[in-house]
């Protein structure tokens, strides 16, 4: 049976297993309030990753000041994108937390039909 997993990777590198709200608000506003470590290209990002052990992974990372980015992939090794990375350049920190809930709670095509920015 293929079990389905949900992780958070905060700024700093460490992983949550199934997440809270309250832990995914408290990443989210970490990056928002320039309080996370930046990473080598001087951004701080945090990603919640949703997939299955046996097929999909799909993530949406948020850097600093609301970058977004969603993909989606064949595996958690990231062997191969199912589709072109999606961005939006400037999403508030509740709109943030609502694609992770979404995500969260399995509810990729809401995720899928926001309004993101062409290639």
């Amino acid at each position: 049976m293929t079990q389905a997993w949900v992780v958070l990777t905060r700024a700093d590198g460490r992983e949550v297993a199934s997440p809270t709200e309250a832990q995914l608000a408290t990443a989210l506003a970490e990056v928002y309030d320039g309080a996370a470590p930046a990473n080598d290209d001087g951004a701080a990002s945090t990603v919640l990753r949703f997939g299955y052990d046996d097929g999909l992974m799909y993530e949406v990372e948020v850097a600093g000041g609301g970058a977004v980015r969603f993909g989606e992939w064949s595996d958690r090794d990231c062997e191969i994108a199912l589709a072109a990375p999606r961005r939006m350049l400037a999403l508030g920190r509740d709109e943030a937390l609502q694609l992770w809930k979404w995500l969260a709670l399995r509810q990729v095509a809401k995720i899928r039909s926001q309004p993101w920015l062409p290639d």
